[in-house]
């Protein structure tokens, strides 16, 4: 039986504003409603950012934790993944959301070049995000942008700094930051398999290579993000008309890999999360 494909759906991220896409849900409730769509198209995960009312990003917990109890209500089961990233925050404020205790969080182990500036992740406030992470029973996604940062997730996860199975994201096509090529992704799942055996990975393409990165995944046996977080076409021409179109697109992929989509339940069973208490 071939390994079910997790899917996680990005549901906005911090850049795609309205002018981009009109279907980018910028309000929680927009957000609530995009990724209720999403869920019910297939994707088991939902990797989450909040906005301010012109569009920016925001760290502000109260948005963060209306958005987890929509989720939560509208979309039982899924897997609600916060984000921890740069773009919405200076140092500790980036992990303000995480007495929420969501089911899981991003984590960047590692600093990187973006197009226009450093994302910068200092050990010290890597090691807070992971302690706190800890404390709140909140499972990281490792987001790679490098292969040092593969071997820095193996290393805490070695010393007990991120316990359990690693989940490993690699993010390809940042300019600047990890390049589009078979051979470095084939490299990086080697590495993984040969760092951290149990590890589960997933794989995230930026812009025009979303496409290309879901098959490369679901061809490795790997795992997908999509989302218009990270992509607002559906091709050259065409803009996605949501993230539940996107997912589809995932959907079909696996279908023609003969390989079933993950249920949230199957999701959480891979990535060891608790399953939701009645009521």
């Amino acid at each position: 039986m071939p390994k079910p494909c997790i899917i996680c759906v990005a549901i906005t991220g911090s850049l795609p504003t309205k002018a981009n896409n009109p279907a980018v849900p910028i309000t929680v409730s927009e957000q609530i409603e995009s990724t209720q769509e999403a869920f019910e198209a297939g994707a088991s995960i939902a990797h989450c950012h909040v906005r301010n009312d012109d569009e920016t990003p925001s760290s502000d917990p109260e948005k963060f934790g209306r958005l987890l109890d929509g989720l939560r209500k509208h979309c039982p089961g899924m897997i609600v993944q916060l984000s921890t990233g740069g773009r919405s925050g200076a140092g500790r404020e980036r992990g303000g959301m995480l007495p929420l205790a969501p089911d899981m969080a991003s984590l960047s182990v590692g600093s990187n070049n973006f197009p226009t500036r450093v994302y910068e992740n200092p050990p010290d406030l890597v090691d807070w995000l992971a302690s706190e992470m800890r404390s709140y029973g909140v499972k990281p996604e490792i987001e790679a942008f490098d292969l040092s940062h593969i071997h820095q997730a193996a290393k805490m996860n070695a010393d007990g700094r991120i316990p359990g199975k690693l989940y490993v994201q690699f993010v390809m096509g940042v300019k600047n930051a990890m390049p589009v090529d078979r051979d470095v992704l084939e490299y990086y799942i080697k590495t993984v398999q040969r760092l951290a055996p149990e590890a589960q990975w997933c794989a995230a393409g930026i812009g025009q290579h979303q496409l290309t990165l879901n098959e490369w995944s679901v061809s490795c046996g790997g795992h997908c993000r999509t989302g218009l977080e990270d992509n607002v076409r559906l091709d050259r021409d065409t803009l996605a008309p949501s993230n539940a179109a996107l997912v589809r697109r995932v959907t079909d992929l696996c279908d023609q890999y003969e390989r079933p989509v993950a249920t949230w339940r199957q999701a959480r069973e891979i990535l060891d999360l608790e399953m939701p208490k009645p009521g």
